[in-house]
Parts: structure tokens; sequence; C-alpha cells
């Protein structure tokens, strides 16, 4: 018997094959366009905000003031269009797993959005006036940091799943690439971290470390959106080979 097109033989019977997994598209460009979105607006901000040293000062900083709205919606946003992301990177990797990934690229778009909702202590001198060191810390300010911890670090760990994940599906660049974006981020954000806490030597340029440090995590996430979004035509490829 002749088999019939997009069909395949199961023992007597014929089955129809299994359609392809549609990739999530919206969801995946939320994820690509999330970073740069962060960034650009927390450049702005850090440029034109009177007072404020984007060299020594923490991007969260952007949120106290009058003004500080636009940082918390900054926040809330780029939380909400990373949230999406991880939803759409579960679904296209379900059919092969991948639990751990997106359930950590989701712990860091709700530590954004909790970024967004509590806003965090005077730190480095920002706004004039303020001590390096808030000598009481608000309940805010600590939910603020509280959250911003496992936030970070919940980065770093998907960008180390994302290694092995890649590197058991033989893509070695990206399974390199992954390691050490994972590598470098929590090496950033250790160095920030203890340059907000005044020592000398790296308060002067903590809010450099932060920001490249955000950049390299969300460098990597936009990256890995256009990798998803390619999902299909790699598919293809392989099946050719």
């Amino acid at each position: 018997m002749a088999d019939i097109p997009g069909s395949t033989l199961v023992g007597a019977a014929e089955a129809p094959r299994p359609r392809p997994v549609p990739v999530p598209t919206k969801p995946l460009v939320c994820g690509l366009i999330a970073g740069p979105l962060f960034l650009a607006v927390l450049l702005v901000l850090g440029a034109t905000r009177e007072g404020y040293d984007a060299l020594r000062h923490p991007g969260s900083s952007l949120a106290i003031g009058d003004l500080g709205w636009t940082q918390a919606v900054n926040f809330v946003v780029v939380g909400v269009l990373t949230l999406a992301f991880a939803v759409g990177v579960r679904r296209v990797l379900r059919p092969v797993g991948g639990l751990w990934g997106p359930l950590l690229i989701g712990v860091w778009a709700v530590h954004f959005i909790l970024a967004g909702v509590f806003t965090s202590d005077p730190v480095s001198g920002y706004p004039p006036g303020t001590p390096d060191v808030p000598v009481r810390p608000t309940l805010g300010g600590a939910i603020h940091d509280a959250a911003a911890v496992p936030g970070f670090v919940s980065l770093a760990a998907a960008c180390l799943v994302f290694a092995w994940w890649f590197a058991v599906r033989g893509e070695r660049g990206w399974a390199v690439y992954s390691g050490l974006s994972g590598v470098a981020f929590g090496i950033g954000l250790v160095l920030s971290s203890v340059g907000f806490a005044q020592v000398a030597g790296l308060v002067e340029i903590a809010g450099l470390l932060q920001r490249g440090t955000a950049a390299i995590g969300f460098a990597w996430l936009s990256l890995l959106a256009v990798r998803l979004l390619r999902a299909p035509v790699r598919e293809r490829r392989r099946r050719k080979k």
C-alpha cells in the first residue's frame, strides 16, 4: 500500500503525523523588546535627572522623588513583558521538557514588578543630601532589596540551565554563550552589590557595573527570544540533515 502524504503507519492502521507545536510569537517578541526598552528608559532618565550620577547610583534610585513614577512604570512594564516571555519559552520547550529555565526567567520578571511597586531607599548619596547608607530602612525599601537577590540570582541560573539545554542538543555556540553570560552576570552582580555597600574602589563605579550586568542579562534574553522565534526553521534544517 502506498503511503498517504501527511500520515504514518501504526501497525495496520494509518494515523496522522503530529503537527509541530506553533511558536508563541507574541510572548517571545515581548522578551525581545523588554531589555532594550528597559535600558533605553534607564539611560534617558539617568542622563536627565538632576544630581544623579549613572556611574555611581543604582537604577532603582531613579524611582525616588516626584518623577520617580517613570522608573517605577519602567520596572513594572518590563516585568510584565518578561513574564509573558517566560510563559512563551515554557510553551516552546514543553514538548521536550524544560521547566527550570522558564521558571527562573519568571522569577527575574516578578522581581522587576516588585521593584516597581516597592521603591528602594536612598543609597550612595542620591537624592542629594541623603546618607550613603540608609539609617532606618523603610519596609518598602527592604522588600525591594529582598526581591532583588533572588531576581538577579535566578537570571544567572537561567543562563546556566540553558547552557546545559543547548549542550544536550549539540548547539555548542549557544551553550558556550549562555554559560559565559551566566558567569559574567553573576560576577557583575557581586561587584555592583559590593560597590553599593560603599566599598572603596567600587562605590564610584557601582552604577556602571550594575548597568553592564543588566545589559549582559537582557542581551542574552533578547537573543534567546530570536533563537526561539526561529525554532521552526532550525528544526526543519535539522530534519533535512
